[in-house]
């Protein structure tokens, strides 16, 4: 079983043992950790849903994301990191808000480069937003950046999972 999957089922348990909910905005893992998620049995209990804001713009449309934020400071950005869980747990109405953004590659994007990423996590003690300085291809990016988002959250729940991979 992957790690993110792993991670993933220990989150959707804890969640369900909780009744609490969760709900993801995703760029640049494209609903991958929506996927991952839902690939739990039993997920229903605990996903509400999500959205996948690959456009800029459509971080502001459907994610809440202020405008002048993202004009001032680029999609990839800690602060928008976290907007983006804020306004997906307000608007799905979950207990839990997860965010990616970040440059998979192959090109850096707007001077960013290939491999930082930022996963936020928005819940009932507020808002934490980690860096990932990644390295490898776009899939390798991606997968990664699934599994740290949901350890992340597993963080804040408190459930223990396996530890990270080491280099």
């Amino acid at each position: 079983m992957p790690e993110g999957s792993s991670v993933a089922a220990t989150v959707v348990a804890a969640l369900t043992k909780a009744g609490q909910t969760v709900a993801s905005a995703e760029s640049l893992t494209g609903g991958l950790v929506a996927s991952t998620l839902v690939d739990v049995p039993g997920a229903s209990s605990a996903f509400r849903g999500g959205v996948v804001v690959y456009a800029t713009e459509l971080k502001a449309t459907l994610a809440g994301v202020s405008a002048p934020l993202l004009a001032e400071r680029g999609p990839v950005d800690p602060d928008v990191a976290a907007a983006l869980a804020e306004g997906v747990r307000e608007r799905c109405g979950a207990d839990w808000g997860l965010a990616t953004t970040g440059v998979a590659g192959p090109e850096p994007q707007d001077g960013k480069p290939v491999g930082l990423v930022y996963v936020a996590v928005a819940g009932p003690g507020g808002t934490e937003v980690r860096r990932l300085d990644l390295s490898g291809g776009r899939v390798v990016i991606r997968v990664t950046t699934v599994t740290e988002v949901l350890r992340l959250l597993a963080d804040r729940l408190r459930v223990s999972v396996l530890p990270a991979a080491t280099a």
